[in-house]
């Protein structure tokens, strides 16, 4: 069960109905320690709350405190609208694979559908071997003999984008 980390006090308006909302950042504790963000919406009339998807994962609850505290008035009207008007679903590219793998800590091509640089900044958190088993899990080296064990983060995280890039554009 979630909390509410913070109430914003900036009024929100919607374009469809003139709903007006107050925003509020909820976060709870995950399984394996970190904590996930995302906003609630309470609408003025008393309907039911417009939760979103999960809007960040923190490492602790003083850094989703933090994160909560930097959002804008124009992200809390964003996030308001993904909220009333989910996205339509979209296919996933036939080359992609169907689920995780059991060893990889993140599917590359979910995150990069989300954008090129949340993907690197997610890689860029986690350890070589880890990055190493994305690789693997997702046979992002193809048929190459590249020696992945002498590889540093920098040049894994380089691969897997490059790799996922291209199999999502062919």
């Amino acid at each position: 069960m979630g909390h509410v980390l913070l109430a914003y006090q900036v009024p929100l308006r919607t374009t469809q109905d003139e709903r007006v909302y107050t925003a509020q950042a909820c976060g709870r504790e995950r399984d394996d320690g970190t904590w996930e963000g995302w906003l609630e919406f309470v609408p003025d009339d008393g309907s039911a709350v417009v939760p979103t998807q999960r809007e960040t994962t923190q490492p602790n609850l003083v850094d989703l405190e933090y994160w909560a505290t930097g959002l804008t008035p124009v992200y809390l009207e964003g996030a308001l609208e993904r909220a009333l008007t989910p996205p339509p679903a979209v296919a996933a590219p036939r080359s992609a694979p169907k689920g995780p793998a059991p060893e990889s800590v993140l599917n590359p091509f979910s995150v990069y559908a989300k954008g090129e640089g949340l993907l690197r900044r997610q890689l860029g958190a986690l350890s070589p071997r880890h990055l190493r088993a994305i690789v693997r899990a997702y046979d992002l080296a193809g048929a190459s003999d590249l020696d992945l064990e002498a590889m540093i983060a920098p040049e894994l995280i380089a691969l897997i984008v490059l790799a996922v890039r291209s199999r999502l554009a062919a």
